[in-house]
């Protein structure tokens, strides 16, 4: 095979494909440019390629923006979405990045930026492979805290579903929600819904 049909084959495999993806290959990046060209790859964005057929799974978008936004780190909406713990249907995607970090300029997908410090943004990063394309999401008991702390831009219903759906599918255990309670500071706010669920 040459380096060409290698890259169609690396995209096969991982839906969305980085130049440095292929630089690390040992192949020339201008190589996804002239593919792009000839119709044989599709540009998601700058730098991001992928098969013109390839089906697009439901964390597409999300893959792209962990691809592109290196500190991004799936939050609230979108992790909820990801762990499959809401009902919710987010129309960005949600990012947690550290204070201080200057927000992403993407045209697409739409962003909504949450600002963390210290441990709130440093804690309960999971790195998850997703068609061969690592993603950054909270865990299941971190997203549900960050939920409560949060709950003024997204509702306390939704985290209340978030918890009560996480507690029934057994994604979160009692000590996972207290630690992130209380590195979120919202273990009073959260004592009287884990009490009602732990029943």
């Amino acid at each position: 095979m040459n380096p060409s049909d290698h890259i169609l084959e690396l995209a096969r495999q991982r839906h969305v494909l980085r130049a440095a993806d292929v630089r690390a290959q040992g192949w020339s990046p201008q190589l996804l440019i002239r593919l792009h060209q000839t119709g044989k790859l599709q540009r998601f964005a700058r730098g991001l390629y992928g098969l013109p057929d390839a089906e697009v799974t439901e964390h597409q978008t999300q893959i792209e923006v962990c691809q592109r936004v290196p500190k991004a780190v799936l939050c609230l909406l979108s992790a909820l979405q990801f762990h499959e713990i809401s009902t919710q249907m987010p129309h960005e995607v949600w990012i947690a990045l550290p204070e201080g970090r200057q927000t992403p300029q993407l045209g697409y997908p739409p962003l909504r930026v949450v600002r963390l410090r210290g441990a709130a943004y440093s804690e309960g990063i999971q790195t998850v492979t997703e068609h061969g394309a690592p993603v950054r999401v909270y865990s299941a008991a971190k997203t549900v805290t960050d939920c409560f702390k949060f709950r003024h831009k997204i509702g306390l219903d939704v985290a209340l579903e978030a918890l009560k759906e996480a507690w029934r599918s057994r994604k979160v255990s009692m000590a996972e929600l207290n630690h992130f309670a209380r590195i979120n500071r919202v273990e009073r706010v959260m004592q009287p819904y884990l009490e009602a669920v732990a029943q």
